[in-house]
Order: structure tokens, then sequence, then C-alpha cells
């Protein structure tokens, strides 16, 4: 069964974030609230994390994973960015974007797209994840929480207890943070391409 915890919105408790901090450094598969919506995410370099993300929404080796990052120093360790890239990285997080980039030698090789070698990286602005972030001192390699054959992901954490228990480690509840997942913007090709509209707006991107 998921360990339940409930987090304050505005002042997470430093004791439950070091708490889950360290189960996901023991391997553990946590659902977490972020700025767009709820998301799964796991240590870095879990092989097992991964493949239960994998299994949860029934995903292919073609997806992207996202390694959500606390700011642009640690995002800069995982991807490669010239300047115009880092410019428009810079002036949009943190936010509700993740941007497609080419990976450093840093990101396991399991996390990159088989054939482009490239992964998707974010930086949100939420004070939870940030506070989580902090105290795990690395990226969370993370994937939205949205299931196989549903049209939103859910909301709510007690929810999310109740449907996947067995098969996440812990459930973090910090209260409702919408269903609108990020906007993703792919800059592998130098030039920016809106691959997903979604709560980042894309005016800056056309």
């Amino acid at each position: 069964m998921a360990k339940y915890f409930d987090v304050h919105p505005d002042n997470p408790q430093p004791r439950t974030i070091a708490q889950i901090a360290g189960s996901i450094r023991a391997d553990a598969l946590v659902a977490y609230p972020t700025d767009s919506c709820y998301a799964l995410g796991c240590r870095l370099g879990s092989r097992e994390g991964l493949d239960r993300i994998r299994t949860i929404r029934k995903l292919d080796d073609r997806h992207h994973f996202t390694l959500v990052c606390r700011d642009f120093a640690q995002l800069g360790q995982f991807v490669r960015i010239d300047n115009d890239v880092f410019r428009a990285v810079k002036a949009s997080t943190p936010g509700s974007y993740t941007f497609i980039l080419p990976a450093t030698k840093e990101v396991p090789r399991m996390l990159q797209h088989p054939k482009k070698k490239t992964v998707g990286v974010r930086i949100p602005d939420h004070v939870v994840t940030q506070a989580l972030l902090a105290e795990l001192g690395e990226p969370l390699l993370s994937s939205t929480l949205l299931l196989p054959g549903e049209d939103e992901p859910m909301t709510q954490g007690w929810e999310i207890k109740d449907r996947l228990d067995h098969q996440v480690d812990a459930v973090l509840d910090s209260g409702d943070c919408g269903t609108e997942p990020t906007t993703v913007i792919d800059f592998s090709g130098g030039e920016a391409e809106i691959v997903r509209r979604g709560a980042g707006d894309t005016s800056r991107f056309e």
C-alpha cells in the first residue's frame, strides 16, 4: 500500500519532505503535485522506477521522459543549450513548460530518446515540488500522471491513492493542482517546435 502524505501547499513540513526524499533515494515511486498537474516521479538512475512508470502509463520506448530540475544551473548539467535557446528557456522558467533538448553524458542512456538522444527538462513553479527537489539534491525522473484511456490527469491525492495504491509507494497531497499538463517545446532541431499546447503560454514560441 502507498504511504499518504498530506503536505501544506505553502509551508511544506520539512520532516515530511525529508522522509519522502529518503524514500525516493531508496528507489520509491511517488505521485506528486506540480504547477501543471500531478506527476509520477522516481530517482534519476532508477531502472525499476522507469519500468514502473512505463507499466502504469503503458508507454513505449519512444516516450520522452522529463527531468524535473530545481533551477537553471541544475538543468544545465543535463542538456546542451546554445545561446538563443538559453535565452528562450531562461525567460520561461520556472513555469509550466517542458523543453526537449540534446542530453549530456550526465543523463542515463535509458532516459534518452533512442534515436534523437534527447530528454525533456523542466523547472516547476510549485512550492512543494521545489522543497522536494531541494531536499533531494538532484532532478526527479518524471512523467505526467495520465492513465491509459483517460483524457485528463487525476487532480486529487486521495483519488490517486485509491487508484494506484499498489502501483506507487507514496502519494504527496498538497491540494488540487489542475488538469492541464505542461506545454512541450522541442528545441532539439535548433528551432522551437510546439509539440503539446498545455498550461504554458505558447505565443513566445510561435
